[in-house]
């Protein structure tokens, strides 16, 4: 099969705001980092061990972040029948041939030592009588590896650690509350700084040899979703608009279990429950999952999503349920924030299923980056959710997330560091529009069309996809962006919609050109995976001086991928 390549209408504006760079006040720093989940704030803390000056900007409060939400926990290496090389291995059969071994090696062996970097900023693991660290098992891992504290309360944990580690730091400045609106460029297309909305409402910049983004994932674009609200793809958008290229948006994650109460907002059920011993039953109690993978309930994510939606389907159900009964330990005791969260619904964990469907989880694809994170835009770098690493490929395995966070952000802070030491800051004359569009002759409800973008991405790219779902939604999606490209966008709810709909449209194209079924990927027109797609699928976009005209869509056999540096 030929190297794939197609072009796609895009028509972005450079800049998501008119503003003037004459009349912005600006901040100058060495290194500026935007995010302050664990690979933010990891990234952030190792640049300045390094000695420089680094700005820590994040969009909500500093601890209100991905990682917070992240209940299961972290894989790492550590009882003595484990190894490198079965972590490996099973990293690498989930990822369905697209996890790169080089990288997964690298990540993988980093993992003792991440958990390692996590005590010594005073993380709080559980631990069994003896001491040992209580290792749990989660889908598609072989062996008990995932460390967590509290039971599901490990990020909540992690992040709690990260944020007073920052905080104490004298060479990491935190700006919280500030909206970042664009990345800044010069002359040469090199970023250079970020501008952002602060909490007054006001215009501000923060300049910078080299900037990080550690943005998190998409998840609100989807109205089924274990995301905080945060979650709106604010960096990949924002990077795409700067030039920098995109790999396998394609694949996004649905976790099989999200507590489905109707009219309750939704909360992630973790995988730690099905580990120790939960299973999943239908309506009628039937145990379903035995009949499609050996590993039954802790397969992997796609598998189980896939067979929680069908049964759903089959049994004219809202809903499959988790049942706890027949564990060998008190529920309540060994998982109190989930007994919490059930009690006030009614439900006893100790006897009573728990409503679960799948939702929208972690965006497996992101922004290209290389070993050590540089985008392919110069000055630009990406960690975490928001990028693409190689660890993940088709379908990421459940706790390698927070390894990667904590492995890839030491990486990216050093290497962002380096490079700041060598590169100079430079004056910016960034292009912008200096007048908004005109007010619309129409009144336009964003919260009822960025409902609807969430509505559609759930129904048309959600846990399964077919061909005239997708182009009906890429339809939908041109039509908005127009509309929304011709109003005054003056509020976060204006910014946010704009950023979801750019992202939608990067994950719609994706799911169109791929014409396979592989991992989180699953397509009912194209029901199996077909090795003429064992590739990467790359979106890099045609910049003219006014912004992105078009994305040129094109694989990438695996493994030969070249970033310019």
């Amino acid at each position: 099969m030929p190297a794939f390549t197609a072009t796609a209408d895009l028509h972005l504006d450079r800049y998501l705001v008119p503003f003037d760079p004459r009349r912005v006040p600006h901040y100058r720093f060495d290194v500026v980092v935007l995010g302050s989940g664990a690979a933010g704030s990891l990234a952030a803390l190792t640049a300045a061990n390094q000695g420089l000056a680094v700005a820590l900007v994040t969009k909500a409060a500093l601890g209100e972040t991905n990682t917070r939400y992240a209940q299961g926990g972290m894989a790492a290496v550590l009882g003595m029948e484990d190894s490198f090389d079965a972590h490996v291995a099973d990293t690498l059969e989930v990822g369905c041939g697209l996890s790169e071994p080089g990288v997964v090696r690298r990540v993988v062996e980093g993992g003792p030592l991440a958990v390692q970097c996590l005590l010594d900023l005073g993380t709080s693991f559980d631990r069994t009588e003896g001491g040992a660290f209580a290792l749990s098992r989660e889908g598609g891992h072989s062996h008990h590896r995932v460390v967590h504290s509290r039971g599901t309360a490990t990020g909540e944990e992690i992040q709690l650690r990260v944020r007073e580690a920052v905080l104490e730091h004298e060479g990491v400045s935190t700006f919280s509350e500030q909206f970042v609106l664009d990345l800044l460029s010069d002359e040469d297309d090199r970023v250079v700084g970020v501008l952002c909305r602060d909490g007054r409402d006001e215009r501000v910049a923060f300049l910078a040899s080299q900037v990080v983004l550690a943005t998190g994932g998409a998840g609100q674009l989807y109205r089924e979703t274990t995301n905080p609200a945060i979650a709106t793809a604010d960096g990949v958008a924002m990077a795409v608009r700067a030039g920098a290229s995109v790999r396998d948006m394609e694949f996004v994650q649905f976790h099989p279990t999200c507590l489905y109460i109707a009219g309750a907002a939704r909360v992630l059920i973790s995988e730690v429950l099905r580990g120790a011993g939960g299973v999943l039953r239908d309506r009628y109690g039937h145990r379903f999952m035995q009949e499609h993978h050996p590993a039954a309930e802790l397969a992997p994510r796609d598998v189980v999503s896939r067979a929680a939606f069908e049964r759903m389907v089959a049994t004219n159900d809202t809903s499959v349920y988790l049942d706890l009964s027949d564990l060998d330990r008190d529920p309540h005791r060994v998982f109190p924030g989930v007994s919490s969260i059930c009690r006030f619904f009614g439900i006893d964990i100790a006897k009573d299923p728990i409503p679960v469907r799948p939702g929208c989880h972690y965006q497996v694809g992101g922004l290209w980056v290389d070993k050590e994170g540089r985008t392919t835009v110069q000055g630009l770098w990406a960690v975490g959710e928001c990028s693409s690493t190689g660890l993940h490929g088709a379908n990421r395995m459940g706790s390698n997330s927070l390894l990667e966070a904590i492995v890839c952000g030491q990486w990216v802070g050093k290497a962002a560091a380096d490079a700041a030491r060598e590169v100079p800051q430079r004056l910016i004359v960034p292009t912008s529009r200096r007048e908004g569009p005109p007010a619309p002759p129409v009144q336009v409800n964003v919260a009822d069309l960025t409902y609807s973008l969430k509505s559609l991405m759930w129904r048309q790219l959600g846990v399964e996809r077919g061909g005239e779902g997708i182009a009906d939604a890429l339809d939908s999606l041109a039509f908005w962006r127009r509309a929304v490209g011709q109003l005054p966008l003056v509020d976060a709810a204006g910014w946010e919609l704009a950023n979801m709909l750019t992202t939608a449209t990067l994950i719609a194209l994706g799911a169109q050109a791929r014409t396979e079924s592989r991992g989180v990927h699953y397509r009912l027109d194209h029901r199996e995976a077909d090795d003429a797609w064992h590739r990467h699928l790359v979106q890099t976009p045609i910049s003219s001086g006014v912004g992105v005209r078009a994305l040129e869509l094109r694989s990438e056999e695996l493994f030969e991928q070249t970033i310019r540096s």
